[in-house]
């Protein structure tokens, strides 16, 4: 017996594909919309596909018709796409909404918007709660606008039950910005040498999609209002993800450890270089909706790095990862400066 007619906004991104799949194994009639329509290979030939731009004005509303039991929603953020939900809350059973962990600050109002401040890292809790701080709601950044969705999407709980998922560190196939490229391409260039600042001590919580889906497969079967962290049962150090990397391609890298920050010209620095750790504690999902990880970090990682190496076949990385350069610029592989450092660091040893 199906379990109700499921609707997922960003179907075919890194999260959506995975959600999809398991809300219908879970016995869920599944409507996958994304701005393409397109269709996942990996999902059951029932699903049906919706091709969708949701900020077109009136677009959701039509798509959704008579409406749905649970609405899915990977692509919200801010005040606009919160009204819109809303406005169809007499439509919607209730939602699961994927957010960030990107929203919470310190005790000093330090944040991921202020880590490149002067002193701006974050050092917050271990393992972070969902009751910490977060930033002010606004529009001007990432997380401003998440945060700004969350309370507005909250305030509306009387009629639109949400459960709102802060992710973390977010890695598996199908990822646009994926982290393990920096270890992966550098594994593959030959580099006999990485250097990590921080003493390769740096921790930024990841979640596999499958873990993210799974979350998402509980929260539709409980619906309520709430705000719910999304993490691996792991989080490991950078250090131990170089070595991780290293296992799957059977290659071996030996580490350099920067006992402080990454130089201004960015060598040691990662996509999860941080001085202090950023670990999100999951307690409150495994108590309020039995939440237990489908997978893990090391075990995930095989196919994460095989789909990585897929993409890199005949091309550049910049043009197989246009997000990942916007994100981090080229600096990410100045091998050049890294030499130069490295030479520095043998003549001083």
């Amino acid at each position: 017996m199906s379990k109700g007619h499921a609707w997922v906004l960003g179907a075919t991104g890194q999260i959506g594909r995975a959600a999809v799949r398991s809300l219908v194994e879970d016995g869920w009639e599944v409507t996958a919309a994304s701005r393409g329509g397109d269709r996942d290979k990996s999902w059951d030939g029932g699903v049906r596909t919706a091709a969708l731009d949701r900020d077109e004005d009136g677009a959701l509303a039509a798509a959704l018709g008579d409406g749905c039991d649970v609405l899915v929603d990977m692509v919200a953020y801010g005040e606009g796409h919160a009204r819109q939900l809303t406005a169809l809350a007499d439509r919607i059973g209730s939602a699961v909404v994927v957010s960030s962990g990107a929203v919470y600050e310190d005790d000093r109002g330090r944040s991921f918007d202020t880590h490149d401040d002067p002193d701006g890292a974050p050092r917050y809790p271990v393992p972070l709660p969902e009751t910490q701080a977060t930033v002010a709601p606004g529009g001007a950044t990432y997380a401003t606008r998440k945060i700004r969705l969350e309370r507005d999407l909250l305030a509306a709980g009387d009629a639109l039950p949400v459960t709102l998922l802060r992710a973390g560190a977010v890695h598996g196939p199908h990822c646009r910005s994926p982290r393990e490229l920096y270890f992966v391409k550098r594994a593959l260039d030959g580099r006999a040498r990485r250097v990590l600042a921080y003493g390769g001590t740096s921790r930024f919580h990841p979640v596999h999609a499958a873990n993210v889906a799974e979350l998402i497969r509980l929260a539709a079967r409980k619906p309520g209002s709430r705000v719910l962290n999304a993490a691996d049962p792991q989080a490991p150090t950078v250090a131990e993800i170089g070595e991780a990397v290293d296992a799957v391609l059977g290659r071996s890298t030996r580490t350099v450890l920067m006992p402080g920050p990454a130089t201004p010209e960015g060598v040691g620095e990662t996509p999860w270089t941080s001085p202090h750790p950023i670990v999100y504690d999951m307690s409150a999902a495994e108590r309020e909706l039995g939440y237990r990880a489908v997978t893990g970090y090391a075990e995930s990682l095989p196919e994460t790095v095989a789909w990585i190496v897929g993409r890199l076949a005949d091309r550049d990385w910049a043009d197989a990862y246009p997000a990942m350069l916007r994100a981090y610029g080229a600096r990410l592989f100045d091998y050049a400066a890294e030499d130069a450092w490295l030479e520095r660091y043998d003549r001083e040893a």
